[in-house]
């Protein structure tokens, strides 16, 4: 493993993962205007992420069977599509499919990693996720799948040490895959043990769900859980409504054992994006579409009602005027839902239907994803996108990230701050130990007290006697923490003034630093 481990600090360098040197940085992550641009106040806060999925090897790794080395560089390749793209936050499949990626003692490895399940790939690939996307300033949230257990129907497939072989009583093969079956006391609980050995031992931001709680309907097909019902279901006459108390147990469960674990970590689900149709429910949206409420027993709208997650990130991938399903009807409603709440509203945007064939004339527009976030503006509750997928992201099919990039991203964002965390101890201010002007521009130098290492560190610069630290417009680099730090100001003059916070893991931040003028 010694091996390994000199590899991965040789692509974390030659990569500038580890970045606090003079000339390294991130200037992608820079503004490039000074507070006086013509530009609307910015948010300093927002959720700016991408899903990397696992699952089937859709992005990472891209094939089964590389080396360690191979699937480290893909991985900071995604970092830099990220960082490329002004993004604060990645979110990375860990648990695709009943299975870890990591040495977990509850159930095999990933066979996406090797392309044999329960197979060591040679080094611990979420420590290794984690740690990268740290030293680049990004958050990292572990994504989990609850109850997928394989892609194909045969339990005999399984590695024989797989809790689904050694319980078989546990799984429901249904529409050609298998899944645990929700309805179980011991394989809710199994599923939570699963996941908490993750938050407990890895220094992951976010515990992220999808939106696959009972698998959608397939045609005539039915879930055969009759013979948990039976055992389990005394007082239901209602399965549906049993079933989704199966899943609200679930997430109410989750919150408890990550708030209790970890308390600063955030704890989110991204659900379809339709709860119900206003026709089944007045309470539901102006839709005529799948409803998750009973596609997936996934009672949405209670958990954010109820406070049960931190964020809901709901998969609204559906173009402006869509009659089934409008995105300018759905964003407004959700919007409503988390109107006071403490619940975070993050919006699941559809890069991948952006020029994808047979999709209607909108996803061939370039600006259609854009017009998602200018409609966004008018909505205060609505505190950031999380795109899907980093394939899309990176493509940028007739420059439609890009334009978003462009429109809504002119300078960096800092993460959200969780309500339920705003009020907790914040970090001690850094000191700018200088500014100085070189040919390359303002070449700041700063570093933390003694009184602990901050997560990130925030540059702010203005050109007046203004100081307003809460306008994003004024907000020109976020950076990986550290004892020290440097950054270069490409746009920096004389007649500027530097401030630096520091932020925590929580992304609590401090007073900022004495004002310093480059001389």
């Amino acid at each position: 493993m010694s091996s390994t481990a000199t590899s991965r600090r040789a692509l974390l360098r030659a990569t500038g993962a580890a970045f606090l040197g003079a000339s390294v940085g991130l200037p992608l992550l820079s503004g490039s205007a000074h507070a006086a641009d013509p530009l609307p106040r910015l948010p300093l806060r927002q959720m700016r992420g991408m899903w990397i999925a696992s699952v089937v090897n859709i992005n990472w790794p891209s094939t089964t069977g590389l080396s360690p080395e191979t699937q480290m560089a893909e991985y900071l390749a995604w970092l830099d599509v990220a960082q490329s793209r002004k993004l604060n936050a990645v979110f990375v499949q860990i648990r695709p499919t009943a299975d870890a990626f990591w040495p977990s003692p509850f159930e095999p490895w990933s066979q996406y990693l090797t392309g044999v399940q329960g197979q060591d790939p040679g080094y611990d690939p979420l420590a290794f996720m984690i740690s990268a996307a740290h030293e680049r300033g990004l958050a990292f949230h572990g994504w989990f799948n609850p109850y997928r257990v394989s892609m194909q129907a045969d339990p005999a497939k399984l590695v024989p040490s797989h809790p689904g072989r050694i319980h078989p009583e546990w799984i429901v093969p249904y529409a050609g895959k298998l899944y645990y079956n929700p309805g179980l006391p011991e394989v809710r609980a199994f599923v939570q043990d699963a996941i908490m050995d993750a938050v407990s031992r890895y220094d992951l931001d976010g515990v992220h769900f999808d939106d696959y709680f009972y698998p959608y309907p397939v045609g005539t097909q039915v879930f055969n859980d009759d013979a948990a019902f039976a055992a389990h279901g005394e007082g239901w006459t209602d399965r549906a409504a049993w079933r989704r108390h199966n899943i609200d147990l679930l997430v109410t469960e989750m919150q408890a054992r990550v708030r209790a674990a970890k308390p600063e970590v955030a704890w989110g689900v991204s659900p379809f994006g339709i709860w119900r149709n206003a026709a089944s429910d007045p309470l539901g949206s102006a839709t005529a579409g799948t409803q998750s409420f009973d596609a997936n027993h996934a009672d949405t709208r209670r958990w954010v009602r109820d406070g049960l997650l931190d964020y809901i990130a709901p998969q609204l991938y559906w173009h402006i005027g869509l009659a089934v399903a409008d995105y300018a009807a759905l964003a407004p409603w959700w919007a409503g839902v988390a109107d006071g709440t403490d619940v975070q509203l993050w919006i699941g945007q559809a890069g991948y239907k952006v020029a994808l064939t047979g999709q209607p004339a909108p996803w061939f527009d370039p600006a259609e994803l854009s017009r998602h976030l200018t409609l966004n503006r008018g909505y205060p509750q609505i505190g950031g996108d999380i795109w899907y997928n980093a394939n899309d992201v990176r493509a940028d099919r007739i420059t439609s990230i890009s334009t978003v990039v462009a429109d809504h991203y002119p300078h960096p964002a800092l993460p959200p701050l969780l309500p339920r965390l705003a009020g907790g101890p914040r970090p001690h201010h850094p000191v700018i130990t200088s500014a100085r002007l070189t040919a390359d521009g303002v070449q700041l130098n700063f570093h933390a007290t003694a009184h602990g290492v901050p997560r990130l560190y925030a540059v702010y610069r203005f050109s007046d006697s203004g100081r307003d630290f809460t306008d994003g417009r004024n907000l020109v680099a976020v950076l990986p923490g550290g004892r020290d730090g440097t950054w270069t100001d490409p746009d920096g003059t004389d007649a500027v003034t530097y401030h630096v916070t520091a932020l925590d893991a929580a992304a609590r931040e401090s007073s900022p630093s004495p004002g310093r003028r480059p001389h």
